[in-house]
């Protein structure tokens, strides 16, 4: 059975090594993105780029906090809004108020 099957998918086989090749790439890419090496390289490289006059103290601060959030996993880019809390339903005075309509009993 298992050699019927892997005839059978055989014309799959580039699709299924390109999808771990793009993995492997995929992790290793995170996996150098995170180091704390590279983010401290890049922390100096913008301090070294104010110094020079290239970047403005506001630009350094934007590009610092793109960094930091890549590091720690913040809330995204620049300009994206995060998404308020979902909230469940309504209590007042200690009265659960389903935010959806119920079907009631017809009239």
């Amino acid at each position: 059975m298992d050699l019927l099957w892997a005839l059978l998918t055989l014309p799959y086989a580039p699709v299924r090594g390109l999808t771990a090749v793009v993995g492997v790439v995929a992790r290793e890419a995170e996996s150098r993105q995170r180091n704390p090496v590279n983010v401290r390289r890049e922390l100096e490289e913008l301090d070294a780029a104010v110094a020079a006059g290239e970047l403005s103290a506001e630009e350094r601060d934007r590009a610092e906090q793109r960094v930091l959030d890549r590091l720690t996993g913040g809330a995204g880019r620049a300009g994206e809004r995060a998404r308020p809390p979902r909230r469940g339903p309504v209590r007042e005075r200690g009265v659960r108020h389903d935010r959806r309509r119920r079907p009631g009993p017809a009239a």
